[in-house]
């Protein structure tokens, strides 16, 4: 350690002062189950979702495909990957299969992807993702420019405990977790929001009741 670093922690010691015998406890009363019905957590998480700059449609089940046809000829979406899994299937539309698993380069030259959910939290309008096979690898939904996501509303729970809980066995089993609350958007840099810098640019919600 060179002269001039020991001289200014040395300094910084002397300001903070001696420390403390033990640190105090933190609370840790946390709220960890939700009070909300199920028709009021949908419309929480519609509503968070939203403010996160999500586009979010709420369907009924039998009206996904109808809803996710209609979506992609809004933003001219011709070719998608899905997870193997995914709910619903949009006409029209190419779905190229990820097996085996499609090159990075290969993802970005894709309009979008589609893809379900394994968990979604009504106060942080998040949805998660697990690697099943209804969500699919990571990388789907990191490289193309278009997320369509399809959210069963039995599967949103009211606040993050809840969701921390179902994602449980599958954290033990090593799956990766992806947290998505809105578009990708940074605004490191000189404080200038730029969109899309790690993940799709447009996230696209549909809430599908059963």
């Amino acid at each position: 350690m060179s002269a001039a670093k020991a001289e200014i922690l040395r300094r910084i010691g002397a300001a903070a002062g001696p420390a403390p015998a033990s640190a105090p406890a933190v609370p840790r009363h946390y709220r960890r189950s939700g009070e909300l019905g199920k028709e009021a957590r949908v419309d929480l998480f519609c509503e968070r979702a939203a403010d996160y700059d999500a586009r979010v449609h709420r369907v009924a089940a039998a009206e996904l495909d109808d809803a996710l046809t209609a979506r992609c000829e809004e933003l001219g979406a011709r070719r998608l990957v899905a997870a193997a899994a995914a709910p619903g299937r949009p006409r029209g539309v190419e779905v190229e299969p990820d097996d085996p698993p499609i090159a990075a380069a290969a993802l970005d030259g894709l309009d979008g992807v589609l893809t379900g959910c394994a968990v979604a939290i009504a106060t942080t309008g998040t949805v998660v993702l697990d690697g099943s096979p209804s969500c699919g690898r990571r990388a789907l939904t990191l490289v193309p420019d278009l997320h369509l996501c399809v959210v069963d509303a039995a599967a949103i729970v009211e606040t993050v405990p809840e969701a921390l809980a179902a994602l449980a066995p599958a954290a033990a089993a090593g799956a990766p977790l992806t947290f998505v609350s809105g578009p990708s958007a940074t605004s490191d840099i000189e404080l200038s929001r730029v969109d899309g810098v790690h993940g799709p640019r447009r996230l696209e919600i549909f809430v599908a009741w059963y």
